[in-house]
């Protein structure tokens, strides 16, 4: 049996607030339960939310591999097509530029 991937506790998370708002479901990062993968919508926006720099900033690079592979696995198991993380981060860019403007 492999041994599981440790992410480590974020000392800027509130672990209890994940559960308050996403309810006591899977994580992708179970340990600050960040990242809920219970839903199609929510494994999509897991996906793009660890690819934004803002967030990835936030890991290592290993515990943003067990992230990404713990949403992958997810997206597997219930055949959903993971977008380009490429794309959103340039359109989430594009998107705050404007914002910005207004």
């Amino acid at each position: 049996m492999a041994r599981a991937k440790r992410i480590h506790r974020r000392k800027d998370v509130r672990p209890q607030a994940g559960i308050e708002t996403y309810g006591d479901t899977v994580f992708a990062d179970p340990v600050n339960k960040k990242y809920p993968i219970d839903t199609p919508g929510r494994i999509r926006a897991a996906w793009a939310y660890i690819h934004q720099p803002s967030n990835r900033a936030k890991y290592t690079p290993a515990e943003r591999r067990t992230i990404m592979s713990r949403i992958k696995r997810a997206a597997k198991a219930r055949r959903l097509t993971l977008p380009d993380p490429e794309e959103f981060v340039e359109l989430m860019a594009r998107l705050r530029k404007a914002k910005r403007r207004t």
